[in-house]
C-alpha cells in the first residue's frame, strides 16, 4: 500500500511576531491545517513563502508568518511551478513560553497526486 503523504520538512514559523498570529492565537492548535502561499512581492526574501491560516468564523485569511529563509527555496520553486496544492502544512508544536520565533513549529508533507 502506498502512502498518501510523504514527510518533507519540520521547521519553525519565522516572523510570527511581525504578522497576524496574535489575532488568531486562540485558534491555533497542534494539528491546525495551514496553507503555504508564495509571496513574490517580499522585498526581504526573494524566495518568501507565507504561512496562512483560514479563520472559519470570519472567513478571513491571516498571514501568521513565513517558512524560514533557510528552508524556503525548494518550496518556493515548487509553488512557482503551479503545484499550489502539493503541500500539507500543519502545526506540530506550540510553546507560548518560547522566544516568538520558536513558538510555533510546522510539519510539512507532500501529498500524493490523485489520478
Amino acid at each position: 500500500m502506498e502512502a498518501k503523504k510523504k514527510f518533507f520538512i519540520d521547521c519553525h514559523l519565522a516572523g510570527r511576531k511581525y504578522h497576524d498570529a496574535d489575532e488568531v492565537w486562540d485558534k491555533l492548535k497542534v494539528g491546525t491545517m495551514l496553507q503555504l502561499q508564495r509571496d513574490l512581492d517580499n522585498r526581504h526574501d526573494l524566495d518568501a513563502v507565507a504561512v496562512m491560516f483560514h479563520n472559519e468564523e470570519d472567513g478571513e485569511d491571516y498571514c501568521i508568518g513565513y517558512i524560514p529563509r533557510e528552508d524556503n527555496e525548494t518550496i518556493a520553486s515548487i509553488l512557482e511551478m503551479g503545484w499550489t496544492d502539493i503541500f500539507e502544512c500543519r502545526i506540530s508544536k506550540i510553546n507560548a513560553d518560547a522566544h516568538p520565533e520558536y513558538q510555533i513549529h510546522l510539519n510539512i508533507k507532500i501529498k500524493r497526486k490523485v489520478a
